[in-house]
């Protein structure tokens, strides 16, 4: 069975798309990425890459097709207006391609380890499926950002996922800011009420789905056959969030804001085949993108240097040979 997939991402994020879509091809051959491309560079970096299982979706005829989303553009930031369409992109590609009958939207910062199949084993036939943030239980104040993740999400064609959509695209559109504002934050926090008002929603328990630095502490990690683990079970894909470009050939890794080291472990399995393949995609897309957004991503930076000193403080930096 073919899994259909989604996400979206400017060009600015085009390298990490791509170490996504790599990643995926790695461990699971039968697949389709949509990408919804916020902005032309990257729609026709896309176009230009000619990666086989990713089809790219332009944003001004989603825009078209969703007027309601399209209106509320003046009031967001770019960052929010981007968020606004994490229930309407899976809608609108259900409402254009009746064929597919499940579909799982994707963070564009996510980097597979191994198959999602051990994943949709344990979703089955569930309509719609999420997965928790697991913050450690000393760490309660994250919850301010809600129980839920949005960078894994699964629906089907059925009542239930066509609820569910509808549901949070109206919230979105209603109100979508990059703020904690009582029980709202961004598109994300909406996904608490899912349980309660959609009682088949399936909440994924598998410790190796979105493996992340917000809750790295709650599981116990090990390595084996070269495989990072959690809790005893092969980690399926990891959420490289936080991780930043400070200057030329030097990342921020991001573990630090949760109080979490940067082990040898995780530099080992994670981020240094990351950073690598990212370094590595950077430069694929430097070659495709036109030279004013190539060269935003040559230019990454300058570091902070308040940053980069309190990520040296913490051994939160990792240095690799740049691709030019």
């Amino acid at each position: 069975m073919t899994e259909h997939f989604c996400t979206y991402f400017d060009h600015r994020y085009l390298s990490r798309a791509l170490v996504l879509y790599d990643s995926l091809a790695r461990h699971f051959g039968d697949f389709t990425l949509r990408a919804l491309c916020l902005d032309e560079a990257a729609e026709a970096g896309v176009a230009s890459l000619g990666l086989d299982s990713m089809t790219a979706l332009s944003l001004t005829e989603l825009e078209q097709a969703d007027p309601d989303v399209l209106a509320v553009k003046p009031t967001r930031s770019t960052v929010e207006y981007y968020f606004t369409w994490s229930p309407a992109l899976p809608r609108a590609i259900f409402a254009k391609e009746p064929s597919i009958e499940r579909l799982t939207y994707l963070d564009a910062d996510l980097y597979f380890l191994s198959s999602p199949a051990a994943v949709f084993d344990e979703i089955g036939d569930a309509p719609v499926a999420i997965v928790p943030h697991r913050f450690p239980d000393d760490q309660p104040e994250l919850l301010d950002w809600g129980r839920f993740n949005v960078g894994w999400a699964t629906f089907t064609r059925s009542a239930t996922g066509s609820a569910v959509l509808d549901w949070w695209r109206e919230r979105c559109i209603e109100w979508c800011y990059d703020q904690v504002e009582g029980d709202r934050y961004a598109d994300q926090k909406y996904l608490d009420r899912w349980p309660e008002l959609f009682p088949e929603t399936h909440v994924v328990t598998h410790p190796g789905a979105n493996l992340a630095p917000w809750n790295v502490r709650r599981h116990r990690l090990s390595e084996q056959g070269g495989q990072l683990q959690a809790d005893g079970v092969d980690v399926v894909f990891f959420h490289v969030q936080g991780l930043r470009h400070l200057a030329r050939g030097v990342y921020r890794l991001g573990l630090d804001s949760y109080g979490v080291a940067a082990s040898r472990l995780l530099r080992r399995t994670v981020y240094r085949p990351y950073v690598d393949e990212l370094v590595a995609a950077d430069a694929r897309c430097r070659s495709v993108l036109p030279s004013e957004e190539a060269d935003a991503i040559r230019a990454t930076g300058p570091a902070l240097v308040r940053e980069y000193l309190r990520s040296l403080r913490y051994r939160d930096l990792m240095r690799v040979r740049s691709i030019t």
